[in-house]
C-alpha cells in the first residue's frame, strides 16, 4: 500500500495546500469555455468592445477644443460625431453584453454547482467529511460556488478597465511622455489593492471555525429537531448569547484587519492624488502645451483616476473573492483526483481465501491519536464476524478501512491476495453493502428510501419488499398511509413522521437491497431496536447466510460473502462464526464465543458483565 508520506515523497500534490491563484482562476476558465464555449467568446469580446467609447471620450473633448479654439469645422463636426456616437454605443453595448453575460452565468452556474456536488460525492474516502479544516474550506466554498459565476463577469471588468486604462494612458502620453508617470504613481493603489484581500482572506480562513459555530448555533435555535429539547431545557436565550459571542469573535478578527488594510490603502490614494495635481501643473504651466492638450490631460488624467479606482477596485474583488473560490474549487479537484492514485486493479469476483490486514494502523488526519495499531487479523470467505470491544476501541474506524473511507497509515488491507488500496473505490463498493448506526434519513417515497441501496434496483418494488422484510421491517411499512408509495418526512405535501427506530429498521433494509455483496457491514444497525428483536434478526440472516443464501432468501453463488458485524449485546454476538475484540486500538482477542469464553479473558469478562445485568 502507498501512503500518504509516500505519496508526497513521490511528487504528488499535498492535499492541505491551496494551489496558485493565477493557475486556479485560469482551470476555472477552462470549466467555463468547456460548458459554454461560445457564450463566454461572445461575452468576453461584448465587454470588450463596450468599454472602447467610454475610454475614447477624452479624446473627443480634446478635438472638440482644438476645432473650436482653431475654428475648424472639419474637427468640430468629427469630435461632435464622437461624442454623439459614444453615448448611445456604450449603451448599446453595455445592454446587449449585460444579456449575453446573464445568460452565461445563468448556464455555467448550473454546471459549477454540480461540478461542486459531483467531486465531493465522488471523493472515494469521507475525511473531507470529519477534518476540521477540509470543514471550514468545504463550508466556504459551498457560501461561494453559487456566486462564483460572477468570477468570469469579475474577469471580463478588469480586462475592460485595463483597455481603458491603456487608451488614457496612450492619450496622455501622446502630450508628452513624463505624463506616464501618473500611471507610475497608481502602483501603490495597485499594490494595496491586491495586498487588501490576502490579509482579509486570512482573517477570514482564522474566522471560518466561530462563524460556522455561529450558523450552526442559529440552526440549533431555529429548526424543529433539536426545538424539544431546546425548550425542556430552557436554553434558547444561553444559545442566542452563545452565538452572539462567537458572531463578535469572527467579526472582530475580519474587522481588524480590514480597518489595518484600509489606511495603508488610504495613503496610497493620495500618493496619486498628489501626481495628478502636478500633472495638471506641469502641461498648464510647465511645457507651455497648447490649451486642447491641457483639457486633455484634465478630462483623461480625472478619467484615469477613476479608471484605475474601477479597475484596482475589481482586481481587489476578484482576488479577494472570486479567485479564491476558484483556489477552493481547484483544491477540491486536486484533492479528488488525489484518492485516484494507484487504484489500478480490479475487485475480484469472489473471496476464496477472505479479507486480510497487515500490521494495519490508522489515526485520523490531522490528528496524532492512534486509533487502530498494528492490527493483523483474517476475516475468513463465508464468514460471519463479530467485532466487539468498549467505545473508543476502534470497532467503526475499522469497519470505515474495510469500506475503503479511509485508507491506513501503515499496513495493508487485502482482497484474497488483491491489495484493497490498488482497488478501484467505486467499484469496490459495488460489491459492498452496509447499514449504519449514523444512518442517513433520505427524506423520498419509502420505496426510494429502501431501493436507493441497490440503485440499479431501486424500482424494483419486489426486490424493495424482500429487503423490507428481510430487515424486519414490515411493520413499519404497514403503518405508513400509502404502504411503499408514501412520502417521508413532515415538511413535505402528504409527508408522515417517522420515528428513529423506525428510520434505523428502513436504513438496514436499504443495506439488504444488494443481493450477493462480497462484504456486508452492519455498524450497530439495530441500536435502537430492543435486543429481542435485534437477537431474532440477527438470528435470521446469520442462518441464511450460513445455508447459502442471498439476503432476499434465494440460494446464492458461492461468492465468499463476508459479514462483518459491530453490536454492544453479546446476546447477538455469540451466534457469529468468528469474534473479534479490540480493546484501546489493538487486537486482543479473535476465536468463536466458545473459545473466548473458554479462554476467560477481556471477552469473557465483558460478556457475563452484560449477562449479569440482564438477569438483575
Amino acid at each position: 500500500m502507498t501512503s500518504s508520506t509516500e505519496r508526497e515523497a513521490a511528487g504528488a500534490p499535498k492535499p492541505d495546500a491551496l494551489p496558485p491563484a493565477l493557475r486556479s482562476m485560469w482551470r476555472l476558465c477552462r470549466l467555463g469555455y468547456k460548458h459554454e464555449p461560445r457564450l463566454m467568446l461572445i461575452a468576453f469580446v461584448l465587454s470588450q468592445l463596450s468599454a472602447l467609447p467610454d475610454a475614447l471620450l477624452a479624446l473627443w473633448l480634446a478635438l472638440l477644443g482644438k476645432g473650436v479654439l482653431a475654428s475648424n469645422p472639419g474637427l468640430i463636426l468629427t469630435a461632435a460625431i464622437g461624442l454623439a456616437v459614444s453615448s448611445p454605443a456604450t449603451w448599446f453595448l453595455r445592454t446587449v453584453s449585460t444579456r449575453v453575460q446573464r445568460r452565461f452565468r445563468d448556464k455555467v452556474t448550473i454546471a459549477l454547482e454540480s461540478h461542486v456536488a459531483q467531486l465531493q460525492a465522488s471523493i472515494v474516502t469521507i475525511a473531507h467529511h470529519e477534518r476540521p479544516d477540509y470543514l471550514d474550506r468545504l463550508a466556504m466554498l459551498r457560501e461561494q460556488v453559487f456566486v462564483l459565476d460572477h468570477m468570469y463577469m469579475s474577469l471580463f471588468a478588469s480586462c475592460a478597465w485595463i483597455l481603458r486604462l491603456a487608451v488614457t494612458v496612450a492619450l496622455l502620453m501622446s502630450i508628452h511622455p513624463w505624463l506616464i508617470l501618473l500611471a507610475v504613481f497608481a502602483l501603490p493603489t495597485v499594490w494595496t489593492s491586491t495586498w487588501r484581500p490576502a490579509v482579509e482572506r486570512a482573517a477570514n480562513e482564522r474566522a471560518a471555525q466561530p462563524n460556522r459555530l455561529a450558523r450552526h448555533l442559529f440552526t440549533v435555535a431555529t429548526t424543529a429537531s433539536p426545538g424539544k429539547e431546546v425548550r425542556v431545557a430552557g436554553i434558547g436565550a444561553r444559545l442566542v448569547d452563545r452565538r452572539r459571542e462567537a458572531w463578535e469573535r469572527a467579526y472582530r478578527l475580519v474587522s481588524t484587519a480590514r480597518s489595518a488594510s484600509a489606511i495603508w490603502h488610504a495613503l496610497a490614494w493620495a500618493v496619486f492624488g498628489g501626481a495628478y495635481v502636478g500633472a495638471v501643473v506641469l502641461v498648464s504651466s510647465g511645457v507651455g502645451a497648447p490649451p486642447a492638450s491641457v483639457l486633455l490631460v484634465l478630462a483623461a488624467g480625472s478619467r484615469l483616476s477613476s479608471y484605475i479606482g474601477a479597475a484596482v477596485g475589481e482586481i481587489s474583488f476578484l482576488r479577494g473573492f472570486w479567485m479564491d473560490g476558484s483556489r477552493r474549487l481547484a483544491w477540491l479537484e486536486d484533492y479528488a483526483a488525489l484518492q485516484l492514485v494507484n487504484a489500478d486493479r480490479a475487485v475480484p469476483a469472489t473471496l476464496r481465501q477472505g479479507i486480510r490486514l497487515e500490521h494495519v494502523s490508522f489515526a485520523y488526519p490531522g490528528t496524532s491519536h492512534v486509533v487502530l495499531e498494528d492490527v493483523s487479523l483474517l476475516l475468513p470467505a463465508g464468514a460471519v464476524v463479530a467485532v466487539v470491544g468498549e467505545n473508543g476501541a476502534g470497532k467503526t474506524t475499522l469497519v470505515k478501512l474495510l469500506a475503503k473511507m479511509y485508507e491506513p497509515v501503515s499496513g495493508a488491507i487485502y482482497l484474497d491476495d488483491t491489495p484493497l488500496a490498488r482497488v478501484r473505490a467505486a467499484e469496490w463498493r459495488e460489491h459492498l453493502a452496509g447499514a449504519f448506526q449514523d444512518f442517513a434519513r433520505f427524506e423520498l417515497r419509502a420505496r426510494q428510501t429502501v431501493g436507493l441501496g441497490d440503485v440499479r434496483r431501486a424500482d424494483d418494488e419486489p426486490a424493495v419488499a424482500t429487503a423490507v422484510e428481510r430487515a424486519g421491517a414490515g411493520d413499519v411499512v404497514a403503518k405508513l398511509p400509502a404502504g411503499l408509495q408514501t412520502q417521508l418526512g413532515p415538511t413535505w405535501p402528504d409527508g408522515v413522521e417517522v420515528s428513529f427506530g423506525q428510520w434505523q429498521k428502513l436504513a438496514l433494509a436499504r443495506g439488504f437491497m444488494r443481493d450477493e455483496p462480497l462484504l456486508l457491514v452492519l455498524d450497530e444497525p439495530t441500536a435502537a431496536l430492543d435486543a429481542e428483536t435485534e437477537h431474532a434478526l440477527f438470528e435470521r440472516y446469520a442462518a441464511a447466510a450460513r445455508n447459502g443464501q442471498t439476503p432476499n432468501g434465494s440460494t446464492s453463488s458461492d461468492v465468499g460473502r463476508i459479514t462483518v458485524l459491530v453490536s454492544h449485546r453479546f446476546s447477538t454476538v455469540r451466534m457469529a462464526d468468528l469474534i473479534v475484540v479490540l480493546d484501546g486500538a489493538r487486537l486482543v482477542e479473535v476465536g468463536t464465543h466458545d473459545e473466548l469464553m473458554a479462554k476467560r479473558g477481556q471477552y469473557a469478562e465483558l460478556y457475563g458483565i452484560q449477562a449479569a445485568a440482564y438477569r438483575s
